[in-house]
């Protein structure tokens, strides 16, 4: 091993025990064990000329969660799960209040699963969830915020409409107030994807290639989002609600044909009195083109919402929008909407108005587990992306930084995901959330861009990269929720997809008090996509 690889595994092992405590040492090592447990069969090796797709789905849980005093929860859980071979699974997680009186609790995190088929339409299954959030009851309720939640369950299988569950799940908060054993319910949709693993390059091709029916369309954005809110709607505790709230996030679309599409979102308070406040939304939407390259497009979605004092009741959300985009060039478009969202429980509802700058291209789509020839790529870009399973600390950089336990350092989770369109240049979104600190309900959403560069030719990477986004919630000092942050730090490359990276960095918010030193360790897997 090079000099400087001893230096850099020094370093790191040195970071750790300064930074990290028994706690958070116990969280990363599960955020290892999910990241790296079996994961070579996870993204396929181009084989030969071809590439096996990789199993995966999306499931919707629900589930009745009991909290101090016999009060009940309805919390639903989205999960995207990827089959790391036939009886492992792993991917990300949310859970969001959607009835009762905790609008706006919401947690983030890392899932396992373990499975085994009992014959073609039936299988048992087991899991592990570790993740960290909060909300509405703050500390008292969910403590630091860090949330486990393990279940067993079985699903009954179709060929076309996805998968029907049910089974028991045990919610635990460790140093909070909530620790649950409730019955389930689940909805499965199964689907396979081209993922190989490392930096992996197309040889060139000529002759045939995907069809447009074999071709699923998509739109990435980021949304600017405005709510003007009526005079008559009452926040939370009681008060008149802020006349405006202004919002920050990124919205995906999915299109099932040339006009129906999928569209999910995610967006928190970053303007306003509201800073705490987060929404996430799943919907449909349709689009019709009244000029070349200029489309109307309506949607209606569902979701979970709340937190910043803002009335959702038990957190379920309605929203309908209108649209009108226009392409800019090849890939990217830009795109304004007007449109009404409502707590139909509760008092909350606001006419929206919102901007989005977005990149449309075009992913292969997979139907089934038989291998893909590389010719049928031809016209495709491998596009080289990285997740990170990461572990951050914020430590006091100023006095009044904290409205509660000012001299705690805050613990979080959270996962990174990196486009490199460049091979020494990332873009990058973070969503990141507190477990430990008495911060719980605390999280923050980030986009920025980063570099990367490798050191003499060594396994050594550095990293530096700058970030802007909302935070809120858990007592932390963000004024109206608008923060920065700037990050920089050392890594090691291990394999072609696997890293260990630390790194120091300062956050601060732009209205608020909240300032903080930031330590970082993140564990990265690096994977290709292929677009066009």
């Amino acid at each position: 091993m090079h000099l400087h690889s001893l230096h850099a595994t020094d370093f790191i092992a040195r970071f750790l025990m300064k930074n990290l405590t028994k706690s958070s040492v116990i969280c990363m090592a599960l955020c290892l064990i999910t990241l790296l447990f079996p994961i070579v069969p996870f993204a396929e090796e181009v084989n030969g000329q071809s590439i096996k797709p990789t199993p995966a789905k999306f499931r919707l849980t629900y589930e009745s969660v009991t909290l101090p005093a016999n009060e009940k929860m309805g919390f639903l859980g989205g999960s995207f799960l990827y089959d790391v071979n036939d009886w492992f699974s792993l991917g990300a997680s949310s859970y969001g209040a959607l009835a009762g009186q905790r609008g706006g609790f919401i947690t983030l995190g890392l899932a396992t699963e373990l499975k085994k088929e009992l014959n073609r339409y039936s299988e048992i299954n087991a899991g592990l969830f570790v993740g960290a959030g909060g909300g509405r009851g703050g500390y008292q309720l969910s403590g630091g915020g860090l949330m486990l939640r393990y279940h067993v369950g079985a699903q009954l299988k179709s060929d076309d409409w996805g998968n029907l569950g049910a089974g028991v799940s045990y919610i635990d908060f460790p140093d909070g107030a909530i620790h649950s054993t409730q019955p389930y319910i689940s909805y499965e949709y199964p689907f396979y994807t081209l993922i190989a693993s490392g930096k992996t390059e197309l040889p060139e091709w000529e002759g045939a290639s995907f069809g447009r029916g074999n071709q699923a369309e998509q739109e990435f954005m980021a949304v600017y989002r405005s709510y003007s809110i009526p005079a008559g709607v009452k926040a939370d505790n009681g008060g008149t609600q802020h006349k405006s709230m202004r919002l920050l996030g990124a919205q995906w679309n999915r299109y099932f044909d040339d006009n129906l599409f999928l569209k999910i979102e995610s967006e928190g308070a970053m303007g306003g009195k509201s800073t705490g406040y987060m929404q996430i939304f799943l919907g449909l939407g349709y689009r019709m083109e009244i000029f070349d390259g200029t489309w109307l497009k309506a949607s209606s979605s569902l979701g979970v919402a709340g937190g910043g004092n803002v009335a959702t009741g038990g957190g379920f959300l309605v929203n309908a929008d209108l649209s009108l985009q226009q392409r800019l060039g090849d890939h990217l478009f830009a795109e304004v909407s007007g449109g009404y969202v409502k707590a139909p429980g509760a008092s909350f509802r606001a006419v929206s108005v919102a901007g989005k700058l977005g990149y449309h291209f075009y992913t292969p789509n997979i139907r089934d587990e038989e291998e893909v020839s590389l010719s049928d790529l031809a016209g495709f870009n491998p596009s080289h992306f990285r997740v990170r399973a990461t572990h951050q600390s914020y430590k006091k950089a100023a006095a009044n930084w904290r409205t509660h336990h000012p001299n705690l350092n805050v613990d979080l989770l959270g996962i990174q995901i990196d486009y490199f369109p460049y091979q020494y240049l990332f873009l990058t979104g973070q969503g990141i959330a507190a477990y430990k600190g008495m911060a719980g309900a605390y999280m923050t959403g980030l986009v920025g861009a980063g570099v990367h560069l490798p050191l003499f030719g060594s396994p050594l990477f550095v990293e530096g990269e700058a970030l802007i986004g909302a935070a809120g919630g858990g007592g932390l000092a963000m004024g109206g929720g608008l923060v920065w942050q700037g990050n920089a730090g050392l890594g090691y490359q291990f394999t072609d997809d696997l890293s260990l990276s630390a790194q120091y960095g300062y956050m601060g918010a732009v209205n608020g008090n909240f300032r903080a030193r930031v330590m970082t360790l993140s564990f990265g897997y690096s994977f290709t996509l292929f677009s066009k």
